[in-house]
């Protein structure tokens, strides 16, 4: 067998191992927490390993971004930070009246001169 071969059979079973403990681990402390803090606070009943789960799943949907990391609104965030800096001060206040006009506010920033 070729090196990397051998190396892929040796990790690929601890990945999947390492995988099913995270998901093992993230469930039991989603269901501990949820059992221990919101039946006394909210008055909301307990609930199973199962449902846990797919509260850790929603939660990684909603708020994890399905593993996307580097893409999506990160990049967004990235170019539109690039062209406010290659803007000159003119075209970020034209940018800025615009904002104004459309949604009624400034995003705050350095240079604004409103308080």
């Amino acid at each position: 067998m070729r090196p990397k071969l051998k190396r892929l059979i040796f990790i690929a079973p601890l990945a999947i191992l390492g995988m099913l403990l995270f998901i093992a681990i993230g469930g039991e402390l989603v269901l501990h927490l949820w059992n221990w803090l919101l039946p006394q606070l909210f008055g909301w009943r307990q609930i199973t390993f199962r449902q846990a789960l797919g509260i850790l799943v929603l939660c990684r949907i909603l708020f994890g971004g399905l593993g996307l990391h580097g893409s999506g609104r990160s990049n967004v965030r990235r170019r539109m930070e690039e062209r406010w800096e290659r803007m000159t001060p003119e075209e970020r206040e034209r940018l800025r009246q615009s904002w104004r006009g459309r949604w009624g506010f400034c995003p705050p920033t350095s240079e604004s001169k409103e308080p």
